[in-house]
């Protein structure tokens, strides 16, 4: 399917690694333009290289998006380079662990910078350039702010509030035609999950457990699955979608999980 993404300049959050580099691989194989942001140059250059290196096109911005004063130089820097923005991905976050036992008052508030409030930041920044181009939102989230894992009470306070920012956004940018949408994310193989997998005793033992629940295949979900969902969502082909909470899981969430 073309999704007519041709010449889109789209940021990508977090785009150098993991989910957000599926999604920016996939929207450059769609001919867009995908522009990540991300903390570390050597990681966003080398993501970048990748896909130079298949025959998309891409950029990057380094910034450290927990610091607020980044996100906006963030923004400033793609509109003075690229001239426009046509879409945004807000994806960058780490499950950081701040639980309620044991987590602090400026742990807390540490988690939501580095998992929501850079998603408010990029977009209030972005905004007057979206309302232009009549672009489009997604805003990547986690299972853990409907299902709860325990011990993650800031990432999952963080997650609900994205959440809730997808459907509020969806209706404040109506008049402008700017759709939102989330992507909710259940059990996805990525490298920060590998690297959680294998700090159990037997990590393939852990693998198929948790794999061992999920109703759809029982397997994980591949960070492209996800990117092909990002890349509709922010296509035309999905031009009546918004406000919605779409959940990418091969069941995990919603499906009873003691199906064979």
């Amino acid at each position: 399917m073309n999704l007519n993404l041709d010449q889109k300049i789209i940021i990508v959050s977090g785009g150098a690694k993991g989910i957000g580099k599926g999604i920016a691989n996939v929207l450059a194989e769609e001919n867009a333009l995908p522009i990540i942001i991300g903390r570390n140059e050597d990681d966003n250059k080398k993501a970048v290289q990748e896909i130079l290196d298949f025959g998309g096109k891409a950029d990057f911005v380094t910034a450290e998006l927990s610091q607020p004063e980044e996100c906006k130089k963030a923004i400033d820097e793609v509109v003075k380079k690229h001239g426009k923005i046509d879409g945004i991905v807000n994806n960058a976050g780490v499950n950081d662990g701040v639980g309620l036992e044991n987590g602090s008052y400026e742990g807390f508030l540490n988690s939501y910078h580095k998992n929501v409030v850079h998603y408010y930041l990029l977009v209030h920044h972005a905004l007057p350039y979206l309302k232009e181009s009549k672009g489009a939102i997604v805003n990547i989230g986690s299972k853990t702010a409907e299902t709860g894992q325990g011990g993650t009470s800031g990432y999952a306070a963080a997650n609900g509030a994205r959440n809730a920012l997808t459907r509020e956004w969806a209706v404040e940018l109506l008049p402008y035609s700017i759709r939102v949408n989330a992507i909710i994310v259940a059990e996805a193989w990525t490298p920060l999950y590998e690297s959680w997998i294998s700090t159990f005793e037997n990590p393939d033992e852990k693998l198929k457990s948790i794999t061992s629940k999920i109703p759809l295949g029982k397997r994980m979900t591949t960070s492209e699955e996800i990117a092909n969902m990002a890349a509709f969502l922010l296509s035309e082909k999905s031009s009546h979608t918004t406000g919605q909470l779409i959940h990418v899981d091969g069941g995990y969430v919603h499906l009873d999980r003691s199906l064979d």
